[in-house]
């Protein structure tokens, strides 16, 4: 039958019994209809439709009575068909639903906000939260190597890696050679300090000292000119450009005299030189350049006309630099004679003669610097100019 919407199936008989049907187009009634047509093989069943869902209905909808069992709704139950009650496969969701779904999962699992946008923005949040896409797996792979229990390890395998943790021997010799090294850079080190440092700080304490005593002494009356004992002092030499004040000492002795700070006085054979008061000669003195007080450091700056003054129990004695030899091996005595080779002087007269390793740090060369007496002036007269101004 090719009805849309059947509205009435009153009766059906087979056999003699009559069929009435009414149609969309009428109704029409047939006495062994149905028989003849069976019989002639020309019988088709009749097409059944399905029921329309808008097709209202007489009989009331079932009221369940109030305390009786009523099924709960399953929330995962798909939903009814408009059309038919049967089951229904779901449409595949787009894959940008897909993906922002399973962010939206996995952000939720993790306890962060999905990040929107594109693929480039859900990557940047990726790595503000863990540093990459990968991270994650490999924390929680590193996680579960460390939560796995070791397995003991067998004797044969116990004794390889406890050979295997101990040095070799080439190991064990570079480490103490290494420390010996660093030892011997730090003894180095402390004596580089205590020569370049301590000895100055020391000697000129000393030196400090014996000025003290000698200004002390005069002034008492304690000491009388004469002749003086090694290491001794008996004057203070005064050098105003590089404001230099030191004692000086009988002698040249490095244990006596020099290391102490003080500026040495040739007084000894084979290298005895004259006294300041002396009415002619050369006066020796020498001093270290560095280290121990280093007095005479800087006597390479004095220039032609700087004053010297040697400052004894009753006098002033002033010289004037003439001359400076800057280097001479230290066998050259003939700097301290009487009338000094090379300083130019060619009589006799009062001279001064300051000797001093150089260069610098070393001591295999002489520097010298002589100076001719221009004043002797008592002490009762005051300071000379020189230590006036």
């Amino acid at each position: 039958m090719t009805a849309l919407r059947p509205e009435r199936e009153t009766d059906a008989s087979y056999g003699d019994q009559s069929y009435e049907a009414s149609g969309a187009h009428g109704e029409w009634h047939a006495e062994g209809g149905y028989r003849a047509a069976y019989q002639e093989g020309t019988y088709e069943e009749p097409h059944q439709p399905a029921a329309d869902p808008y097709q209202s209905s007489t009989e009331q909808p079932y009221q369940p009575q109030e305390g009786a069992y009523q099924p709960t709704k399953d929330p995962y139950q798909p939903p009814r068909d408009d059309e038919t009650v049967a089951l229904r496969i779901a449409e595949p969701a787009p894959a940008t639903g897909e993906f922002a779904s399973s962010s939206g999962a996995s952000s939720a699992a993790s306890g962060t906000r999905p990040a929107s946008g594109g693929r480039a923005a859900r990557r940047k949040a990726a790595k503000r939260r863990g540093g990459g896409r990968h991270s994650g797996g490999r924390e929680r792979e590193s996680a579960a190597e460390e939560a796995k229990p070791q397995a003991p390890l067998s004797r044969v395998e116990a004794r390889r890696r406890a050979r295997l943790r101990k040095p070799s021997p080439a190991v064990v010799a570079s480490r103490a050679i290494g420390e010996v090294f660093i030892t011997t850079g730090v003894l180095m080190l402390l004596l580089v300090t205590y020569q370049l440092w301590w000895t100055n700080v020391r000697a000129q304490a000393q030196a400090g000292d014996e000025t003290h005593s000698l200004q002390n002494d005069w002034a008492s009356g304690k000491r009388a000119p004469g002749a003086f004992l090694p290491g001794q002092g008996f004057a203070i030499l005064h050098i105003p450009k590089l404001d230099v004040v030191v004692p000086i000492a009988e002698g040249v002795s490095n244990k006596r005299v020099l290391d102490k700070g003080m500026v040495g006085h040739y007084g000894e054979s084979p290298l005895k030189t004259a006294m300041p008061d002396a009415k002619t000669g050369n006066f020796g003195l020498a001093a270290h350049r560095n280290t121990h007080g280093e007095p005479f450091r800087y006597i390479n700056r004095l220039q032609p006309g700087d004053a010297v003054v040697v400052e004894t129990q009753s006098k002033y004695f002033v010289y004037k630099v003439t001359s400076m030899l800057p280097v001479t091996p230290p066998s050259n005595t003939s700097v301290l004679n009487p009338i000094p080779r090379g300083s130019g002087f060619t009589a006799p007269g009062r001279y001064i003669t300051l000797t001093t390793c150089t260069p610098e740090f070393t001591s295999k060369y002489r520097l010298i610097v002589w100076g001719k007496m221009v004043e002797e002036r008592p002490r009762s007269k005051g300071k000379p100019d020189a230590l006036v101004e």
